[in-house]
C-alpha cells in the first residue's frame, strides 16, 4: 500500500487505522465439473438403456397388402412361449389366457374404439389365434385387427 504523506510531513498510512483490502468473492458456479458429471452420466444411461428394454421376440408373418397402421389402439401380442406358458401381452403386461377376456374388459372400458391389433408369431397356429380372438371377443372387443410384416421390396 503506497504511504500517503500529509502537507506537515506526518506519514498518515502507517498510522492506527489500516485499511483492510476487501476481496471480491467467488460468486459464479464452476460448470466444467457439473458439465463432466452430466456428460458421464448421459454415456452410462445410453450404455444401459437398451440392455433395460424388455420385449418379446415375435416373427410377424408378412404380407404385400398391409396397409400402415394410423390410430392408437390396444395391441395383444401372441408369443411363441404361449405354447407353454399360456401368456400373451396386453399392451405392455403379460397376461395368462384365462384372464385375458376380464383384463380386455377393463381396458376397452374407458375407450370408445372397442378394436384391438392382434400379433402373432410366425410359428402360432390359426387354431392358437383364433382361441386368443375368442377371448378377446368374450371381453368385448367388436374388431380385431391382424398386424403383419410388409414383405421386402424386390427389385
Amino acid at each position: 500500500m503506497p504511504m500517503v504523506q500529509t502537507k506537515g510531513g506526518q506519514d498518515i498510512g502507517r498510522g492506527r487505522r489500516r485499511r483492510h483490502r476487501v476481496g471480491t468473492s467467488l460468486a459464479e458456479i464452476n460448470v466444467i465439473p457439473l458439465v463432466d458429471v452430466m456428460l458421464v452420466m448421459l454415456v452410462i444411461f445410453m450404455v444401459t438403456a437398451p440392455m433395460m428394454q424388455r420385449g418379446l421376440n415375435v416373427s410377424l408373418p408378412e404380407a404385400r397388402r398391409a396397409e400402415q397402421l394410423i390410430s392408437e389402439r390396444l395391441f395383444v401380442t401372441v408369443p411363441l412361449e404361449y405354447r407353454s406358458e399360456q401368456l400373451v401381452q396386453l399392451g405392455d403386461d403379460h397376461v395368462r389366457v384365462e384372464f385375458l377376456s376380464e383384463r380386455v374388459q377393463q381396458e376397452l372400458s374407458a375407450r370408445s374404439d372397442k378394436s384391438v391389433f392382434l400379433r402373432g408369431d410366425g410359428e402360432i397356429t390359426y387354431r392358437e389365434l383364433v382361441s386368443v380372438m375368442d377371448r378377446l371377443k368374450e371381453g368385448g372387443v367388436e374388431e380385431v385387427g391382424l398386424v403383419l410384416d410388409d414383405l421386402p421390396q424386390e427389385r
